[in-house]
């Protein structure tokens, strides 16, 4: 029975709030400026290179965390059991209402990390790649995302990271809708600029 806590763990770390915590460290409530989530994007955005890297840092490992715990308790099935909860608290805080509060595309890195280094080596390249193009981060995060789903079907993966990797990049296309409206806008903020 112990070990089936790591899922109520993975999921209460998936809900650390770094980017909250970082901007309350500055006097800023980041859910109310710039793109109003409480992701990595945002804190970069708002709270400068310094904090960026470490929201960076600690919702990549709020993921990676999540995802080991869970594959070593329960194996492959475990793995993506506590990176999905660890997500899912990302994205769907408790702590802010269960409203949608963030991507959850640098926990989903820190998951894959500890899946499957192979596919997270190519995704992020493809990431960094169309950033430096587009200047995106969105765009530069759901093609990262979907350079997971179709590389999980080109190496040999234990099915239950197969399920993961659909369930996961279903669930950034659905976060990603607002920013997909505003690039066709040409509001979307692009990298590197100041609003």
């Amino acid at each position: 029975m112990s070990r089936y806590l790591i899922f109520i763990l993975a999921y209460c770390l998936g809900a650390i709030p770094f980017a909250y915590l970082a901007g309350s460290y500055k006097g800023i409530d980041v859910r109310r400026h710039g793109s109003g989530n409480i992701g990595t994007t945002n804190a970069f955005r708002l709270l400068g290179v310094k904090l960026g890297i470490m929201v960076l840092l600690g919702d990549f490992l709020k993921g990676a965390l999540s995802a080991f715990l869970g594959l070593w308790a329960f194996g492959p099935w475990g793995g993506i059991i506590g990176g999905l909860l660890a997500m899912a608290g990302h994205s769907w805080n408790p702590l802010f209402g269960f409203r949608p509060s963030g991507k959850g595309v640098a926990a989903g890195f820190g998951i894959i990390t500890v899946l499957m280094p192979k596919v997270t080596l190519i995704a992020i390249s493809v990431f960094v790649l169309v950033v430096w193009i587009t200047r995106y981060v969105s765009m530069g995060s759901v093609t990262g995302a979907l350079t997971v789903l179709i590389m999980v079907f080109v190496f040999p993966q234990p099915f239950a990271y197969r399920v993961f990797a659909v369930v996961a990049v279903f669930a950034v296309l659905v976060l990603h809708r607002s920013n997909f409206k505003r690039v066709l806008q040409g509001t979307e903020h692009k990298f590197g600029t100041k609003k």
